[in-house]
């Protein structure tokens, strides 16, 4: 089984990614495979996460970046290599780089996170920022190759760096031979056809679905056009599938060996990234809790056993502590109201007692006494409460209610 595009006279095969395996051995780790209760109950069928978070440089990209940068000729090896990305093949180029003696130069996104950025750093790179989103940033890096003769070193569309990444699929196989369904983000691509390329050859029958973030989300227009298209003004938190445009290389693959593409909400990602950190304990950033997020969307479409790809791990903390609370805000875990009370010494009191015996948690109180529309004896309170979810949310309006306090909203 093989492939061809326009601007590859080598085709991807099963080959190629068992070469890719061999490389790799002593440099990428075959990294855990977990089961995970709660999304096996919710699907009806065994569901195990690919702990790809747990990859060294926390995600699979040093898979696909060290084969391509081994095989290229020492001449080429002699002009150093230059690459683009939000973070996690920034930090795959600028590891795989350092153990093969090879000069690097990584551009980022001006808003990447700072753990990434110093990661990529300390790995070796030279790092320079530049753009918005990664697709400025590769055509900066582009620039830097075309000036200098550096080898561009591309995060997905490419051969080897799908061959690369397609080892993934033989460590799913291996661990997980029963596998009905994999499901994988998708950003440019190169995973989702490494790993297409791998298990379709071996087993046919296994679904695949890719996943994408709604804001950010060029594969369907794409798979209807039959063409690569690009998106205006890509926008999500999970930065590591946030490309404006499929790589042409794994665009044909992906068409031919995934299955499906779906899309997920910013407000079920950060319940995916929620869940991963309460329920396996695993700390995953946005794009690898995208395939959580799809099986948590529709638990009952999926046929199991499942393998979920969390695919990096590498989460500004900054963004961890935004995400989870916006997660923990999309399953009724906080409650924000607003009531009038009269003013006289001790209401306020007696409205934190209510709201103790009702076991809400008081993160924020903001007290308005000087508003034109508030009467000579009343003043206005704000409340944000950390509650156990949406039917806690409903006995704490209720006992409000029936201790005499109208709700605003």
């Amino acid at each position: 089984m093989s492939y061809r595009t326009a601007d590859s006279l080598r085709a991807v095969t099963l080959d190629d990614v068992r070469g890719a395996q061999k490389m790799l051995s002593g440099v990428a780790r075959m990294t855990a495979m977990e089961g995970s209760r709660h999304l096996s109950q919710l699907v009806g069928a065994p569901v195990h996460f690919k702990c790809e978070n747990l990859q060294r440089t926390g995600s699979f990209k040093l898979r696909g970046a060290y084969v391509r940068i081994a095989g290229l000729l020492p001449e080429e090896r002699a002009a150093g290599v230059v690459a683009a990305s939000a973070g996690n093949h920034a930090q795959g180029v600028a590891l795989a780089s350092s153990l093969l003696g090879v000069r690097s130069t990584v551009f980022m996104p001006q808003g990447a996170p700072l753990p990434k950025i110093s990661a990529t750093r300390e790995y070796g790179a030279e790092v320079r920022l530049h753009g918005q989103v990664v697709d400025e940033t590769l055509a900066a890096a582009q620039e830097y190759a075309d000036a200098t003769g550096a080898v561009f070193i591309h995060p997905f569309d490419h051969p080897d760096v799908i061959a690369g990444q397609g080892t993934v699929g033989l460590e799913i196989l291996e661990q997980c031979p029963e596998v009905r369904t994999i499901v994988v983000g998708i950003g440019g691509g190169g995973l989702a056809a490494g790993i297409g390329v791998a298990v379709k050859a071996l087993r046919p029958d296994v679904r695949i679905v890719g996943v994408q973030a709604a804001g950010a989300a060029a594969y369907p227009p794409s798979l209807a056009a039959g063409r690569p298209v690009s998106i205006r003004n890509p926008a999500t938190m999970a930065d590591g599938i946030k490309v404006g445009r499929p790589g042409d290389v794994p665009f044909a693959l992906v068409g031919d060996l995934v299955d499906e593409v779906r899309t997920v909400t910013e407000d079920e990602l950060s319940t995916a990234l929620l869940l991963c950190l309460e329920r396996a304990k695993l700390v995953v950033e946005p794009a690898g809790a995208s395939p959580v997020a799809a099986l948590l969307s529709r638990p009952e479409s999926f046929a199991g056993p499942v393998v979920a790809v969390l695919s990096g791990g590498n989460v500004d903390p900054v963004l961890m502590e935004r995400v989870l609370r916006h997660g923990m805000a999309a399953q009724g875990r906080y409650l924000a109201v607003r009531l009038r009370l009269t003013d006289r010494p001790g209401a306020l009191a007696t409205l934190l007692g209510v709201l103790s015996v009702a076991d809400a948690n008081v993160l924020d109180v903001g007290h308005v006494r000087t508003d034109p529309r508030l009467g000579l004896t009343e003043a206005e309170v704000e409340l944000h409460l950390e509650t156990k979810g949406p039917v806690h949310c409903a006995e704490v309006g209720r006992a409000l209610r029936e201790s005499g306090y109208i709700v605003i909203d």
